[in-house]
């Protein structure tokens, strides 16, 4: 079920990424977009499928997709980015899928507020966090049992405006390998946190204990001794060259420097480039508005006189002042690769 146009990671299950190259909008189209997959694709039965919220809630609700749909819509444009994005850049390597730059896409989601079906169950006041389990599921390497992929959320955290059930990418509904027929959409944090194929949310008065929330997605830095893991949440501040690639030989005279930034946080507000391995730094120019929760393509226009080899680096800098490191925060799990890019080209 691979896609042609995806640059392969995994068959099975399917994993792919984006091919950067193919960098030529801010929305990113459906055969494009990058796929993430823990466990095979469910198997989805539209006669039966419905959206249950229960646990601490005095009024559970079961609602069809007819149901969701007469809701209230809205619309989010946000990027998804897997936190293992950029792992193989990682020194020493750490396990998991060794991704590239690719791990990462972008839309506009359209569908219900959770906080709007959370309303309408009447939601406790001893509640604490909220569980959201898709039908995907299967067995794990490091414990015994089946597991469906689920994953938790504060109650503020899901009661945001902007955290939706999502029934529409990009103004046509779900496509089943992003989570058809609803997915949640948790804009700024990483993708692991946009559960697809959601079908049961449950609200919960304690901290969800789940291996999707305690085992994988923390920031562990101690391989053999591993202390008060730091959980993921929101998309590292990051820079991403796409064109030209590593190793590329140009010509002598104009050429473009293309790519992407992003910040889960506070906004990105300066790309900068390098030619001469950090020495000099010249502002990149933005090829579109800034738009919360979404990546923001930028270029720069290289004119070179001289042949030779070329170092070039990227990397951005957020309205909080912070600016992207030239070292990588090494973590047993290889999360959250944000380290300055550094590619090399010819020119002839």
């Amino acid at each position: 079920m691979y896609s042609p146009h995806l640059i392969t990671r995994r068959i099975m299950p399917e994993n792919q990424e984006f091919p950067m190259l193919s960098l030529s909008s801010r929305i990113t189209p459906e055969h494009l977009f990058y796929i993430r997959n823990h466990f095979p694709y469910p198997n989805v039965d539209m006669r039966t499928w419905g959206l249950s919220i229960e646990g601490c809630v005095n009024k559970p609700r079961y609602f069809r997709y007819y149901d969701l749909l007469k809701m209230t819509q809205v619309s989010l444009p946000a990027t998804l980015e897997c936190v293992g994005d950029k792992r193989s850049f990682f020194e020493p390597k750490t396990r998991g899928e060794q991704w590239g730059l690719g791990a990462i896409s972008h839309a506009v989601w359209t569908g219900v507020r959770l906080q709007d079906l959370l309303h309408v169950t009447d939601v406790q006041r001893n509640a604490r966090e909220v569980t959201f389990e898709g039908m995907d599921k299967g067995i794990r390497t490091d414990m015994p049992g089946v597991f469906s992929y689920t994953r938790s959320l504060s109650l503020e955290q899901a009661l945001h405006p902007d955290t939706i059930v999502a029934l529409y990418m990009n103004d046509k509904p779900l496509p089943f390998r992003h989570g058809y027929p609803a997915r949640l959409i948790v804009p700024g944090w990483y993708g692991m946190a946009s559960v697809k194929w959601l079908h049961r949310i449950v609200v919960i008065e304690e901290h969800f204990q789940g291996p999707f929330q305690v085992v994988d997605y923390v920031f562990d830095r101690k391989e053999l001794t591993p202390t008060s893991p730091e959980p993921v949440t929101t998309i590292r501040l990051n820079s991403t060259i796409a064109r030209p690639t590593d190793q590329e030989v140009l010509a002598k005279g104009e050429n473009w420097v293309l790519g992407t930034a992003i910040s889960g946080s506070d906004p990105v507000v300066l790309v900068e480039i390098s030619t001469d391995n950090g020495n000099t730094w010249h502002a990149a120019t933005w090829l579109e508005q800034q738009e919360a929760y979404s990546w923001r393509r930028w270029c720069w226009k290289w004119t070179v006189t001289e042949s030779g080899t070329y170092d070039i680096k990227v990397r951005a800098k957020d309205a909080a002042g912070n600016i992207q490191s030239e070292m990588a925060d090494w973590n047993v799990k290889g999360y959250g690769y944000n380290a300055i890019q550094h590619i090399r080209v010819y020119i002839n």
